[in-house]
């Protein structure tokens, strides 16, 4: 458990857990419950096999306007990152240390990203087949319509951005308000992780399952090593893969 700053009272855990529902309401938890209602929609339209889930689509047949939504849009989705990062710097100086996201250990930070990015993306390409062979798995877009000179710079700050806001708050900043109710740290990883595929169930169960394996990987390691940061890499990487990835190969691996 952190310890509080020098001359603060510790938070009481009915003030922590509104906090946990203001920043999960105001970030992750709200994709959550529109994943579930988007989820809810295709399934009333049709066999799942059959749905569309975009990632990265267009916000304007502007050039200009979509790339200012765009990069909008990645602002705005960090803010959450900020919130937790600023509510968790109350338990005492050193929030970047403690959460394990400081600068030290660059090179090992990197590999052990790489690492953790071939543990979890090689089986999920086959969650993916699998779920998309088995009906269960919406046909998943990550490239834009629209593709410009400037869509895989754009595409690299989307990886990034959901790299940051998904790591820490669901891992970072959950994990130390929910040891601080007392909740124990299976359960944590659990919870952590079920909620990482519920936000992910507009793409369909099958990702939504692979969501939770990797939330469950991600939680363990955080647990025994308590650093951050080779996962935000790890998240970041998985995430370049699929959207430039795509923007260059996709035509000739037939994803687009």
């Amino acid at each position: 458990m952190s310890t509080p700053a020098t001359g603060a009272a510790a938070p009481d855990g009915r003030r922590l857990r509104l906090e946990v529902w203001l920043v999960l309401g105001l970030s992750l938890g709200q994709s959550a419950v529109y994943a579930a209602l988007s989820l809810l929609a295709a399934l009333t339209r049709g066999p799942l096999r059959d749905a569309t889930a975009t990632l990265n689509a267009s916000r304007s047949d502007r050039e200009w306007l979509d790339v200012t939504y765009q990069l909008l849009g990645i602002g705005f989705a960090l803010v959450p990152v900020g919130l937790a990062l600023f509510l968790l710097a109350g338990d005492g100086p050193g929030v970047l240390r403690r959460l394990g996201l400081t600068g030290a250990g660059r090179l090992r930070t990197v590999l052990e990203g790489v690492g953790l990015t071939a543990l979890i993306g090689l089986p999920g390409i086959g969650v993916y087949l699998a779920g998309r062979a088995l009906g269960v798995t919406a046909d998943v877009v990550t490239v834009p319509q629209q593709v410009y000179w400037w869509t895989a710079i754009v595409l690299v700050l989307a990886a990034f951005q959901n790299g940051v806001l998904e790591e820490v708050v669901m891992i970072g900043y959950l994990f130390t308000r929910l040891r601080q109710i007392g909740w124990s740290t299976p359960t944590i990883i659990v919870s952590s992780a079920l909620l990482r595929g519920s936000y992910h169930l507009y793409q369909g169960f099958g990702q939504a399952l692979g969501n939770v394996l990797m939330g469950l990987v991600f939680g363990y390691w955080y647990h025994r090593t308590r650093r951050l940061a080779p996962l935000v890499v790890a998240h970041t990487l998985l995430d370049v893969f699929a959207f430039v990835g795509v923007l260059l190969l996709g035509d000739r691996l037939g994803l687009r």
